[in-house]
């Protein structure tokens, strides 16, 4: 049987890694909203609002058939592929702060991606239903298989399985999210958005909104490890 030290000292592991990555989310938040707020106060020169700079960027790249709106919420903002709808938070579409410049520029970078075909965009938009169908599945799965049948259930694995799904979500969102920062500073600059040196702002910004998401693929993964020691071991 896999119990003792070495079962024992793999599930704390496991919990220590849980609780890394729970930190490590915390701090990557706090670390977006702060940068947010600081960059928030400073207005570029030039006063272009988000919903202006999205809307630029979206021509110069040819690209017409995206519609730019507002929608409530802080930081809510996102590209909708589906509906080609660029989607921009109060606190961005009409400010004119760099931070809201830097926010627009990455969603405009997501419909830019669209147009393009950009790979990884499509391979996530391919693992939304698969994720969200994982997920609400995974731990109902594990519990029942679990309780009826004990780790080496098939339930057990399937379960794990379907929570992988999620976990591989999250993976994919990295360079997704990345590559739509690198496309952002590159069109502030090349289009003229922000002096060379406004543009350091918007960096941080979408830096420390790009930690988010690493703290997100931690901690997916730290908790599917934490379920497979919990749930995934098998009685010799």
């Amino acid at each position: 049987m896999y119990y003792g030290y070495g079962y024992g000292y793999g599930f704390n592991s496991m919990y220590f890694l849980v609780l890394l990555a729970f930190i490590f989310s915390m701090v990557a938040q706090a670390k977006v909203s702060g940068t947010f707020n600081k960059y928030s106060k400073v207005r570029n020169r030039r006063g272009f609002t988000g919903a202006q700079v999205a809307q630029q960027m979206l021509q110069n790249a040819g690209i017409y058939d995206v519609s730019v709106q507002r929608v409530a919420g802080h930081l809510t903002d996102h590209y909708d592929p589906r509906t080609k709808t660029l989607r921009l938070s109060q606190s961005v579409y009409d400010s004119t702060s760099v931070a809201a410049l830097g926010v627009a520029a990455h969603e405009t970078g997501h419909a830019i991606q669209h147009d393009v075909g950009y790979a990884p965009l499509a391979l996530r938009s391919f693992f939304v239903p698969l994720a969200n169908f994982g997920s609400r599945l995974a731990i109902p799965l594990i519990i029942i298989g679990f309780l009826f049948s004990g780790g080496g259930s098939t339930l057990v694995t399937l379960g794990i399985l379907f929570f992988s799904l999620s976990v591989a979500f999250t993976i994919i969102t990295l360079p997704v999210e990345f590559n739509a920062s690198t496309r952002a500073i590159r069109l502030l600059v090349d289009d003229g958005f922000l002096d060379s040196d406004e543009i350091g702002g918007a960096k941080k910004v979408l830096s420390a909104a790009a930690m988010t998401y690493v703290a997100a693929a931690f901690a997916a993964i730290a908790q599917l490890l934490r379920l497979i020691a919990i749930f995934g071991r098998r009685d010799d």
